[in-house]
């Protein structure tokens, strides 16, 4: 089956050079302003950059327990973030692996337009019934609601805290 992507856009009044520091950069500021989302970012192979490896455990209330993503790209200068997450509890057995990238643009108004492109590999041998990719895409769509309920939530601590990430 050919992969499924996912494109959404938000915008944000935070310039792309905070932002980018502060959403991507930062390991620790998601589970500080969202615990309920991400209790916790580790770095478990690499220095952060391209290679590197980072389990996520998710909050209480959030029905996935953790992730294992590998840093794929990562330009400082351009605003682009690239990952693939490789494991989850939150995997069904059909699907492989998730490639996402993430690139923050300037907005006409001096703030920012956070672009993402999610792709869901499914593995080779499996057919997906019409039912199972419906049931996927309301996990795709439940998926990109919690991350832009963090991207509020960053926004909203950078609003709040203006010298923060300059």
């Amino acid at each position: 089956m050919a992969p499924i992507t996912c494109d959404y856009e938000v915008t944000s009044s935070v310039p792309p050079a905070r932002l980018f520091k502060a959403f991507i950069l930062d390991d620790n500021l998601i589970p500080k302003v969202f615990p309920q989302a991400i209790k916790s970012v580790e770095i478990i192979e690499g220095d952060g950059g391209v290679g590197t490896i980072k389990l996520i455990t998710f909050g209480e209330g959030c029905h996935i327990k953790s992730a294992k993503h590998r840093v794929d790209g990562l330009d400082k200068n351009k605003f682009t973030y690239t990952y693939t997450v490789t494991e989850s509890d939150a995997f069904s057995a059909e699907l492989e692996k998730i490639t996402c990238v993430i690139k923050i643009e300037a907005s006409a108004d001096g703030g920012s337009i956070c672009k993402t492109s999610s792709t869901y590999h499914i593995k080779d041998s499996v057919q997906v019934t019409e039912e199972q990719a419906e049931a996927g895409k309301e996990k795709i769509k439940s998926a990109k609601e919690r991350a832009l309920a963090m991207f509020k939530a960053v926004e909203t601590y950078l609003q709040a805290n203006p010298d923060a990430y300059n």
